[in-house]
């Protein structure tokens, strides 16, 4: 069983939490996080890419010239293929590439990639986000405090927040801030995990995670 140090806004440890070996056991199934992440950014894609066919292209209704007798080949529209200007033979049309996945392999996804972060020791466990005033100066203090910003580094580690609810004014202070991620634990996935180096989570939402998961 994991046990993972809590710490309050101001980066003190105040007290220490054991993770459910149901969820937390270390445990990775690679296939599953590979097919959640191709999923997710299959299903992200627009497949707005579109060519005109050769009946599509403006213009081509005249024949350029007649069908026998002038040495050429024969021809019926200047918007043929093999002309310039013509139509696209095979060409991409708007499509949808979304698909559906199990939610078992979404599940077994979401807990690798949480056991992954945990082996990195890039999990990090907060109290509660608690700020006075919905300012993002504030919320970059606390950050800093616990330790996932600095003003000396030219690119910060871009850092997933996971939390039990969100407060509108903690969402105000936390949106302008480009290398942090905001999310509800009961909303998250493999994808977003994994396109972050650092895990921040509340305690509640460590519970969250835990009865989604285990």
């Amino acid at each position: 069983m994991f046990t993972l140090p809590v710490y309050n806004t101001e980066g003190k440890e105040i007290d220490t939490i054991k993770l459910n070996a149901a969820v937390f056991d270390g445990s990775q199934n690679t296939d599953c996080l590979h097919q959640a992440i191709e999923n997710y950014r299959a299903n992200q894609r627009k497949g707005l890419a579109s060519t005109k066919t050769r009946g599509e292209v403006s213009g081509g209704g005249k024949k350029p010239w007649k069908q026998k007798g002038t040495g050429r080949a024969r021809v019926g529209s200047t918007r043929s293929p093999l002309w310039r200007h013509g139509g696209v033979v095979f060409g991409p049309h708007p499509r949808d590439f979304s698909y559906d996945l199990p939610q078992k392999i979404k599940a077994g996804a979401l807990r690798t990639s949480l056991n992954l972060k945990l082996k990195e020791n890039n999990v990090l466990v907060l109290d509660e986000f608690n700020i006075q005033q919905p300012k993002t100066k504030l919320a970059v203090g606390v950050l800093s405090n616990l330790k996932l910003f600095s003003a000396k580094v030219k690119k910060e580690k871009k850092v997933l927040f996971l939390t039990h609810k969100l407060d509108p004014e903690l969402k105000k202070a936390l949106k302008n801030i480009s290398f942090l991620t905001v999310n509800l634990a009961s909303d998250c996935h493999a994808y977003e995990v994994m396109n972050n180096q650092k895990l921040l989570v509340t305690k509640a939402a460590i519970e969250d995670l835990t009865s989604r998961l285990k």
